[in-house]
């Protein structure tokens, strides 16, 4: 037996984020802790468990869904995995074994990215929420990182889908099939534009701890987390607890004070855990204190408005509705000397921007029929 499949005989213990597992591979090498595993047999629990392990199914199980098997020491093994060696939250930690990926974003491309948790049983209101940042971010240039749970997760990918952008899902169950089933049309749009990742063998059905586990790596895997909506016993709030351990940025979005889940995203910014973020924008400039503040792409079409030249506009929006304004408003309100205010007062009024009030002033056209 080699490493690589030691590693995956390892992972299918279903012993995901047990630090005592990682801390012996990492001494002993995965195939002597394989080996040792193997040979109590019915006398642990272990034992028992990897008497009915094939690696030779493993690897068939792994290229039958298109998979690929990452451990560390690949090109593509991310270094940020390794922040996770010595961090324990709640009786779990070290880094994974390996992970088994599908799609086409490798995860040595996921510097930069952002993770976007929150409740299962989602409000309209953090729905669109999570929809808009996941489809912000992307076109922010970052990767979305969730869990492709109900709720706030799945808003988030389809938000960066949306966008037609990256977004990847970090599972408690094999990558060969999607939890909640309901999700699979979502799961084949991530693999499609983005990928899938857990260190649960495919087959494994996704068990509570594994669910507590995928949440290190999301933190790890990400530059910062932002908590959309969570109740006080969530898995986002173990997500974000993760992302303090590692020195990740923590970041919520407020809601309504009479929602319930708005008490966990609330209560991370009082005790100043995490940072208040509003939009997208926020985020970006909490990330990159020291890159100049990007401004996100447009969406929807120009208005005629929009099109015009700024000297235009600026002389354009400086009247209002209804009133006649002269050379000396213009020059007040725009900052513009009286020779340029003359000329794009003319150009505008060509145009049809204007119309000529008097002998010395202008107003809006009126309304013609």
């Amino acid at each position: 037996m080699d490493e690589r499949s030691a590693r995956m005989s390892l992972c299918a213990l279903q012993s995901l984020g047990n630090p005592q597992l990682s801390e012996l591979v990492a001494v002993h090498g995965a195939v002597e802790v394989w080996e040792a595993i193997l040979g109590r047999d019915a006398e642990s629990t272990w034992g028992r468990r990897a008497s009915i392990i094939e690696p030779g199914q493993l690897v068939s199980d792994t290229h039958k869904c298109s998979a690929r098997f990452v451990v560390p020491g690949d090109e593509e093994w991310p270094d940020s995995l390794d922040l996770l060696v010595g961090a324990r939250l709640s009786g779990q930690g070290g880094p994974p074994l390996g992970l088994w990926v599908r799609g086409t974003v490798r995860l040595d491309e996921l510097a930069g990215s952002v993770a976007v948790v929150g409740a299962r049983a989602s409000t309209s209101y953090g729905n669109h929420v999570a929809t808009e940042f996941g489809a912000d971010l992307g076109l922010a240039g970052r990767v979305v990182v969730s869990g492709l749970a109900f709720g706030i997760d799945a808003a988030a990918h389809r938000g960066a889908l949306s966008a037609r952008h990256e977004t990847v899902a970090v599972l408690a169950n094999g990558v060969d099939s999607a939890y909640p089933v309901a999700h699979t049309s979502l799961m084949e749009g991530v693999i499609a534009r983005g990928a899938v990742v857990s260190e649960a063998p495919p087959g494994c059905r996704p068990l509570k701890a594994a669910f507590l586990a995928r949440n290190r790596l999301i933190a790890a895997l990400t530059d910062g987390v932002v908590v959309v909506e969570a109740a006080a016993r969530s898995g986002a709030r173990n997500t974000a607890s993760w992302a303090a351990v590692l020195g990740r940025h923590v970041m919520a979005v407020p809601g309504p004070v009479t929602s319930s889940l708005s008490v966990t995203p609330h209560r991370l910014i009082r005790e100043a855990t995490a940072t208040l973020v509003t939009s997208v924008a926020e985020v970006i400039e909490l990330l990159s204190p020291f890159q100049p503040e990007l401004e996100l792409p447009l969406q929807g079409e120009d208005r005629p408005l929009d099109r015009l030249p700024e000297r235009l506009r600026v002389l354009r929006e400086a009247v209002a509705p209804k009133e006649e304004v002269n050379v000396s408003d213009f020059m007040t309100r725009t900052g513009l000397s009286v020779p340029e205010c003359l000329a794009g007062v003319d150009e505008l009024v060509e145009l049809g921007w204007l119309e000529q009030a008097g002998e010395a002033g202008w107003r809006l056209p009126g309304r013609r029929r």
